[in-house]
């Protein structure tokens, strides 16, 4: 068991890191034009929550038509769900930034392109990171259902417990979910305070 429990964990990490990585380069961006574009805004925030109205499983099922079997519809159903937490985020920092601060960087003779590198981004940055932290935890625990589209994943361990009647690999499978979410949740606390400090 423990070996098919190792091999298990590092395809739910793999799994989860991909996800979480197509939801950064996709979330982070929309976050930004949802911030400096007011008239698009509530568009943008609505397209990018419809990856958590609907389950998981469900976007699983309605992806397999199109992606088949496998590693792209897992990564694209938790990159969906990952995309809101991010987006968000990264909006409410980017517009929580003191207009003070943007008005003194202006009168310094920065440009936008600067003022946007040097000053906005390294303000907004503890809040857009704390979407990054949420989307993490949320795919790691997510990425159990990868095991209906034969991704493997950790899910494995917990159906095939499920399906024999046999607890060990079930809790075996459960518990690291559990450590790995937690992990995530401890290490993207630390990396927080890290951002947050002066």
């Amino acid at each position: 068991m423990w070996p098919d429990l190792l091999a298990h964990t590092l395809q739910h990490v793999k799994l989860a890191l991909a996800a979480l990585a197509v939801a950064t380069t996709l979330g982070l961006p929309l976050g930004v034009l949802a911030a400096t574009q007011p008239r698009v805004r509530g568009l943008l925030l609505s397209l990018t929550g419809v990856g958590r109205t609907l389950p998981s499983i469900a976007v699983l099922m309605l992806l397999l038509p199109v992606l088949g079997v496998g590693t792209a519809p897992a990564v694209a159903a938790l990159a969906l769900l990952a995309i809101p937490p991010i987006a968000i985020n990264a909006d409410v920092g980017i517009r929580g930034v003191p207009l003070a601060v943007l008005e003194a960087a202006g009168g310094l003779g920065m440009t936008a392109t600067q003022r946007f590198a040097r000053v906005v981004a390294p303000l907004a940055a503890p809040v857009a990171f704390a979407g990054i932290r949420t989307a993490a935890t949320e795919t790691i625990a997510s990425a159990t259902l990868a095991t209906f589209v034969g991704a493997g994943g950790l899910g494995d361990d917990i159906v095939r417990g499920l399906q024999t009647g046999n607890p060990a690999p079930l809790y075996a499978g459960a518990v690291t979910v559990a450590l790995l979410a937690l992990a995530v949740e401890l290490l993207g606390a630390r990396i927080g305070r890290a951002l947050e400090a002066p």
